[in-house]
């Protein structure tokens, strides 16, 4: 090492922001790099994985001609695996708790009935990001959604307390994953008086309408775009969502916009 230079690893993440005179979130919003060859792989597999989610690994391998142990490397920095229900499909951090599915025969009724969350992988022409949204799921209005090059739990907060400012639902649905299983997530919602309900292992339809959510934002903005930068993709989300929510019709609707249903229902 250079007189002078500074070994990084031994600074704290806090610590180097400091020296950099560097906001903390700033230094989140750098995208992830791979190779290129694959970051067009890994676009592959999630515009195959996007429309067909109960695809895995193998079919992967075989339908883009490569090494199935690649493909899984991806898979798993993208945070995505085939949906379908099999066991030890991944390990359960044993310090958090699973909460039941509450919402088995529950007829939604009205907004704030249940929010729900997750994360998708979102590609980028010179790396990727994750997103996260929190829906509800009687309008389909987006309340809130964060952008962040890592899956720990902060962006999420972050999204819920931005959404915890506009309402707050009567359940919040969300996966097992480890982000919404945290002590700091789901004692946030206890705290405010939030029933947890918790995805069945592969059941991706207990989560459907940010599934479908997340197929409309990737073929009407992500896809299309293909975003250089996270100031880019940014400045796109920040006119897609308002788009969706207040000018986008949906048919399930009956052809009104997310926001017309709740701005006028929400209690």
């Amino acid at each position: 090492m250079k007189s002078g230079e500074v070994h990084d690893e031994l600074l704290s993440i806090s610590r180097q922001c400091e020296l950099l005179e560097l906001g903390r979130a700033s230094y989140y919003r750098e995208p992830n790099l791979e190779a290129e060859e694959n970051l067009q792989l890994m676009r592959k597999i999630d515009e195959a994985y996007t429309e067909h989610p109960e695809l895995g690994s193998r079919m992967f391998a075989k339908m883009f001609n490569v090494n199935r142990k690649r493909v899984q490397r991806l898979m798993r920095l993208m945070g995505i695996e085939a949906i379908y229900q099999k066991p030890c499909m991944s390990q359960k951090c044993p310090n958090h708790r699973v909460f039941p599915y509450l919402l088995r025969d529950v007829t939604i009724t009205r907004c704030n009935q249940v929010w729900s969350t997750d994360i998708t992988y979102v590609p980028m022409r010179n790396g990727f990001m994750y997103l996260t949204a929190i829906i509800d799921w009687h309008s389909r209005y987006v309340l809130a959604w964060e952008l962040s090059n890592t899956m720990d739990v902060t962006f999420c907060l972050t999204a819920l307390e931005r959404a915890m400012a506009i309402s707050r639902p009567e359940i919040f649905n969300t996966d097992q994953g480890s982000q919404f299983t945290s002590e700091a997530f789901t004692s946030r919602l206890q705290t405010a008086g939030v029933a947890i309900s918790m995805d069945g292992r592969g059941r991706w339809l207990d989560n459907v309408f940010v599934e479908r959510l997340w197929r409309t934002v990737k073929y009407d903005c992500i896809y299309v775009n293909e975003f250089a930068t996270v100031s880019e993709l940014e400045a796109g989300l920040n006119t897609w969502f308002p788009w969706y929510n207040e000018t986008r019709l949906h048919s399930s609707l009956h052809y009104k916009t997310p926001a017309a249903i709740y701005e006028t229902m929400r209690t």
